[in-house]
């Protein structure tokens, strides 16, 4: 048995334009919008479920407007034109001051800046400066793809890649493996190679061959 892990290739680089948005399509434009200094406000705030996109969208954010996404290991770079930090809920302390500084960086030399969380400001159990900071800006939350939504993203990728995604292995995909939607489009791709590779037709026995 092959462990598909060992055979999945890097997600492809997040943008904007593949954020598969789902009911989310309203914030993409704003998202948009604000990259584009299209509005007033510098910094914004995203908050949603895991696995709902925000970190796809933060690298996006970093990635087109030459910042750098942070977490909380080492420094956040100073001066960039985009600083981003995900998932702010597990920072600590130390983290938690650095976010603070480099908010308050971002707003006095008219830089941006943006944020991902779980949870609303307001339900953010961080130091009050920063969950105060954290909502000054904009905050638009984001919404996790439905069921069917992430069926017709993994079918539509399988139709890129040449063939027809059984409705089963779609439904198998979502019931018993990561919910992320990147990692389940590069199952899709190992399955594709794994079928060239042993000349034998995509199957749900054949997935649950590579996928154990």
């Amino acid at each position: 048995m092959q462990q598909l892990l060992l055979d999945i290739r890097p997600a492809a680089r997040p943008t904007l334009d593949n954020f598969i948005p789902g009911t989310n399509r309203e914030l993409l434009g704003h998202l948009k919008q604000w990259l584009g200094g299209e509005t007033a406000e510098t910094a914004l705030y995203i908050w949603g479920p895991p696995g709902s996109g925000k970190t796809h969208l933060l690298k996006a954010l970093a990635t087109e407007a030459g910042g750098h996404v942070w977490n909380g290991a080492g420094e956040i770079p100073a001066n960039l034109p985009l600083a981003a930090v995900d998932d702010v809920e597990k920072l600590d302390e130390p983290a938690q001051i650095a976010t603070f500084d480099a908010y308050n960086r971002a707003k006095a030399a008219g830089l941006r800046f943006v944020a991902a969380g779980e949870n609303a400001p307001a339900g953010l159990k961080l130091r009050e400066d920063l969950r105060t900071r954290l909502g000054w800006g904009l905050v638009y939350r984001l919404y996790p793809l439905s069921d069917a939504d992430m069926q017709a993203a993994l079918a539509r990728h399988a139709q890129a890649l040449g063939f027809d995604l059984d409705p089963a292995i779609a439904n198998w995909l979502l019931t018993r493996a990561s919910r992320n939607l990147g990692y389940l489009l590069q199952i899709v791709e190992a399955l594709d190679r794994y079928s060239l590779q042993t000349k034998r037709r995509i199957t749900l026995p054949l997935l649950k061959e590579i996928l154990p």
